[in-house]
């Protein structure tokens, strides 16, 4: 058996979520796998990290993608071009993307519809892209495969796909998210907020994760309950709009915000588990695994009550209006004040997060493939 994948986002030190979904769950698939072939198909010479077994070969393709223009030309030119010569019996597109003139069957994973929702917190020219095509992908696509109940009922409705065709494979957390000793949390306020407890955010610094009320619902935050509480910020500054911008500058408690920007993996490990809370409160999310990350450590999580967060989360924590400051200032103060709630929450998280693994997620996957190989 011969699978390609689409392995574009696997890029060193640079792995958004889809990424991430992409080296976890094939991590996981190639090593149960060993009898089959694995074609992993880059834009660029990739990193030896992501080419970790035997039966791995690689192809790199041009041009470099990274305009939706470009992404037109790999996918559809080069990419067809490939499959076209190497005969996988299977195309599994990570990102959603596929080439629409092919033979190849294919698996499209698409993680959400954010674009479609909120096309104003994308480029014009990206939205242009994703809205026009992305239904052309999941109508050529034999089959699909999302991350959450809830990207997979958006898709049927959106696109009016048939729910027997889509597969829910779910995220996970990696296995070093775990709960730390009282010293090495003592150890990390020490490095990063001057030993005060903090709350965290983790993620790209993009409109749809909502930071402007987050700031303002920590500045509410702070002046109730008068805290030496901080707010540790993980994440790249990747589209950091005037609205975010303006919302910082308004905050009173300003210099009890830490940007830390991008952090090694080990870091981040630790970042999550010293934390005193998760406040994750975006407009939208097909998953979100900084949530999973969290419970894993034992960390209560402040999330939105919609989309796909409430699935993910269950009662492990406090599920907000992300849309109202004073809901979201008010959870903060909930978890800070009382001890016995960050208890409960606390040991609910790490119930929940064992709900979820990147095992799990290879072996939905898996199943996945071999559907549409067979179908």
């Amino acid at each position: 058996m011969k699978i390609a994948v689409d392995t574009r986002l696997l890029l060193k030190d640079q792995m958004d979520g889809l990424g991430q979904f992409t080296f976890e769950a094939f991590k996981h698939i190639v090593s149960q796998n060993p009898s089959v072939n694995f074609i992993f198909i880059f834009d660029r010479v990739p990193h030896p990290d992501f080419v970790f077994a035997k039966n791995i070969k690689t192809e790199v393709i041009g041009p470099l993608a990274k305009h939706p223009f470009l992404y037109r030309i790999w996918y559809q030119f080069s990419l067809k071009k490939l499959l076209k010569k190497i005969k996988p019996d299977i195309f599994v597109g990570t990102n959603g993307m596929i080439p629409l003139n092919t033979s190849t069957k294919t698996l499209s994973v698409i993680h959400d519809l954010n674009f479609e929702h909120h096309p104003e917190h994308l480029p014009f020219t990206l939205r242009n892209y994703y809205c026009k095509n992305f239904p052309k992908f999941a109508k050529k696509s034999n089959r699909l495969a999302t991350v959450s109940e809830y990207s997979k009922s958006d898709i049927v409705k959106s696109y009016k796909i048939d729910s027997s065709k889509i597969d829910v494979v779910y995220n996970g957390p990696n296995e070093n998210f775990k709960p730390i000793s009282a010293t090495e949390i003592v150890s990390i306020q020490d490095k990063y907020t001057d030993g005060k407890p903090y709350f965290l955010f983790v993620g790209t610094l993009h409109p749809r994760k909502n930071l402007a009320y987050l700031f303002r619902a920590f500045g509410r935050f702070k002046k109730q309950s008068n805290s030496d509480f901080k707010l540790v910020i993980v994440g790249k500054k990747m589209w950091w709009t005037n609205k975010i911008e303006k919302a910082f500058n308004a905050l009173k408690y300003k210099n009890d915000v830490v940007f830390t920007g991008r952090v090694n993996d080990e870091d981040l490990y630790k970042i999550t588990a010293a934390a005193h809370a998760l406040t994750y409160v975006p407009i939208f999310e097909g998953f979100g695994i900084p949530l999973v990350e969290a419970m894993s450590c034992g960390v209560p999580v402040i999330t939105s009550k919609v989309t796909s967060m409430p699935e993910v989360v269950e009662d492990a924590g406090l599920l907000v209006n992300p849309f109202s400051i004073g809901e979201i200032a008010q959870a903060m103060i909930s978890i800070e004040s009382d001890k016995q709630l960050r208890a409960e929450l606390a040991e609910k998280s790490i119930l929940q997060a064992k709900k979820f693994s990147w095992q799990k997620t290879g072996d939905l996957l898996w199943d996945s493939i071999l559907k549409t190989i067979d179908a």
